[in-house]
């Protein structure tokens, strides 16, 4: 739905990159009321950030089991990590050979395009 791609010394926890993609993606989708993040995204540096950006977002932490031993899944965790690994599909992700963050972008969208070209013209049974 949305991207933006940063310098690595930006870190997405807190306010300088999640909040900014956030802001971005409910400033285009308005009607969006529900956010899953990772547990990373919990700390109060993030949470009063995003507060202060979009009120009326519901956060849902997706959290880690402490009683679960070796590898679990987590509930909508696995929709992140799936498209991540269909994007990682294309040479041109899987390395960050670009010098410049709007051509590494580009490429991304260029991927998710193909990605969903292939989704919606895939024949089912």
């Amino acid at each position: 739905m949305h991207a933006l791609v940063h310098p690595a010394d930006i870190q997405d926890r807190d306010r300088d990159g999640g909040v900014l993609v956030m802001a971005m993606l409910f400033g285009l989708y308005p009607f969006l009321l529900k956010l899953y993040a990772d547990g990373g995204y919990q700390g109060p540096v993030f949470q009063t950030g995003l507060r202060r950006v979009c009120r009326q977002i519901s956060v849902e932490i997706v959290k880690r089991s402490d009683q679960a031993k070796g590898f679990a899944v987590l509930p909508k965790r696995w929709i992140v990590e799936r498209t991540i690994g269909w994007l990682n599909r294309c040479r041109r992700l899987a390395k960050d050979w670009e010098c410049r963050t709007r051509k590494a972008r580009a490429f991304l969208l260029l991927a998710s395009i193909r990605l969903m070209t292939r989704k919606l013209c895939q024949k089912t049974i």
